[in-house]
């Protein structure tokens, strides 16, 4: 999102971009990596130290990131190469130098006083930044890049033993213990692609063509908008190439929630889904939960929302494979001019779904009680 456009007070926001202004027509290179200025009538955007002649001030716009610049669709100048480390924010050059540092051997557990040894700040200055950013502690992270390491493995054919012992955890009690919330299924599971799992499915009339409904006895795993129902089942199964798929209408009540939350009737829609997922789609997914109805996101601001603010692509794919439309409302995002991006089941359904989420009237009912009932999601 432009600086300029951002919520908040109007005359805080006028100061601010008046003082990078000021910056970019004295070349400051103390403001490189505060911020980006793109200029509207080139279609480019520069570092505040850019040696380049200055368009008028009318044709400017100032962006935080690179990626908001891009995501807006300008590009980088080539003159002053805006994306290079240099300009960087030194905050986010430190967690990514962490990132790397764990990636580097997710297998082992490094601590929080080594990791900040490396870096050479204190371990309560790491772990904060480390959380502003990534909204996740460094611990986290590690353990999240395990469990990842330890999917791959599974679906590569390796045993449970080796693959738990390679991944990094020292017991194959404690994976067990985590695996339905990481996994949606246990190790064994997994590594035969679903062998054994239980797909009931339901396919019904809705608003916007047909509706299928798939889940396993955790919670929902698929949920799919479109014409033909061969096609839907077709894609299913492919989805699920090792599991007994079958017809199951025993579901019925999930069915009718989705229903009554494509006609209106229930905002919130609190369902248990039982997704497999890797650690960045979980926190993209989760994220986008967060979305209120009625409103909707930019990819940069997903982005930046989970701590991974130049993953803008990524955080697209994410949505794009997200397995259970509107449960995840992946159709609350949108470019970063407010127009439609790609829509898995087509641009007319995801801009029927918003027209319908920002016309509904969204005072609660009922006394004004609303649900609170939590989703539990296994991911």
């Amino acid at each position: 999102m432009a600086i300029s456009q951002r919520s908040g007070n109007w005359k805080s926001r006028l100061v601010e971009d008046n003082a990078f202004w000021r910056a970019a027509l004295e070349r400051n290179v103390d403001f490189d990596g505060v911020f980006v200025f793109a200029v509207r009538s080139a279609g480019i955007y520069c570092r505040p130290s850019c040696p380049s002649r200055r368009a008028a001030r009318k044709h400017v716009i100032f962006f935080p990131l690179a990626d908001d610049a891009e995501a807006a669709g300008f590009r980088p100048c080539r003159r002053c190469r805006p994306r290079d480390a240099a300009s960087r924010n030194p905050r986010l050059e430190m967690v990514h130098r962490v990132c790397r540092m764990i990636e580097a051997s997710p297998s082992t557990m490094l601590s929080l006083r080594a990791l900040s040894a490396r870096i050479g700040v204190s371990p309560y200055h790491l772990q904060r930044t480390f959380k502003s950013v990534m909204k996740i502690t460094p611990r986290q992270y590690a353990d999240s890049l395990r469990m990842d390491g330890l999917k791959r493995r599974l679906r590569q054919g390796q045993d449970v033993a080796g693959a738990t012992y390679d991944a990094g955890f020292g017991s194959s009690s404690r994976i067990y213990e985590r695996a339905s919330g990481h996994l949606g299924m246990t190790p064994a599971t997994y590594r035969r692609g679903g062998r054994g799992m239980d797909v009931g499915y339901s396919i019904v009339d809705c608003a916007l063509g047909r509706l299928l409904v798939a889940a396993t006895q955790r919670g929902v795993c698929a949920v799919s908008l479109g014409d033909s129902d061969s096609v839907l089942e077709a894609a299913l199964r492919a989805e699920y190439p090792n599991a007994q798929v079958h017809r199951d209408e025993s579901r019925a009540k999930w069915v009718s929630a989705l229903l009554s939350h494509l006609n209106g009737r229930q905002p919130a829609l609190n369902l248990p889904m039982d997704l497999q997922a890797t650690a960045f789609q979980r926190r993209v997914w989760e994220e986008l939960r967060r979305i209120p109805y009625g409103a909707t996101r930019s990819y940069s601001q997903v982005a930046r929302a989970i701590g991974r603010p130049t993953a803008v692509r990524a955080v697209a794919r994410a949505c794009a494979t997200n397995p259970v439309s509107v449960v995840i409302p992946c159709h609350r995002v949108v470019r970063e001019d407010g127009s439609l991006a790609g829509y898995r089941w087509g641009l007319k359904r995801k801009r029927a779904l918003l027209e319908k989420e920002k016309t509904r009237d969204h005072r609660p009912r009922n006394g004004g009680r609303a649900s609170s009932a939590a989703a539990k999601t296994h991911t």
